[in-house]
């Protein structure tokens, strides 16, 4: 087992989020760029952050435990989701917004994992199914590094 980011056990981290984004009618790229704190137990990896919703200012508290097999995200506030990517499979869940829930499917094509010792880069390619309708295939790229190593400007 490689050691791996033993350098980031500093906990307090900027993860960079892009393409994120379950709006059937939107097609834009989205990037979130938040701080956050990170840690490894038994092998899978842990962030905990902060996700600002832009139409209610509301913030949800997101958990992203990553591990080779699966991912799962799960979000509580103005948004309430647990999400499990898991290579191969199709993953139904809930997902509360304020507007009403929706019965989401997600089916996971592939899940990247990049570990470097200042460094954690996951990619995920899934498709989304919205009501049982398919909306979408998606590219999610999340990247993790220690706070101290981002250059300040």
């Amino acid at each position: 087992m490689c050691g791996g980011m033993r350098g980031m056990m500093t906990k307090d981290v900027l993860i960079s989020i892009a393409g994120l984004q379950f709006e059937a009618e939107a097609e834009d790229a989205v990037e979130v760029i938040s701080r956050g704190e990170y840690y490894k137990k038994n092998g899978k990896h842990y962030l905990i952050y902060d996700e600002l919703s832009e139409e209610e200012q509301a913030v949800s508290k997101c958990l992203l435990k990553i591990s080779e097999q699966k991912v799962e995200l799960t979000k509580k506030g103005s948004t309430n989701v647990h999400i499990l990517f898991e290579e191969g499979k199709a993953n139904m869940t809930y997902y509360n917004t304020p507007y009403g829930d929706l019965m989401l499917g997600i089916t996971t094509h592939k899940i990247r994992i990049k570990e470097e010792e200042q460094l954690l880069d996951l990619s995920l390619q899934y498709a989304i199914d919205m009501n049982y309708q398919h909306v979408s295939e998606c590219e999610l790229s999340v990247q993790v590094e220690p706070v101290d190593r981002v250059p300040k400007e």
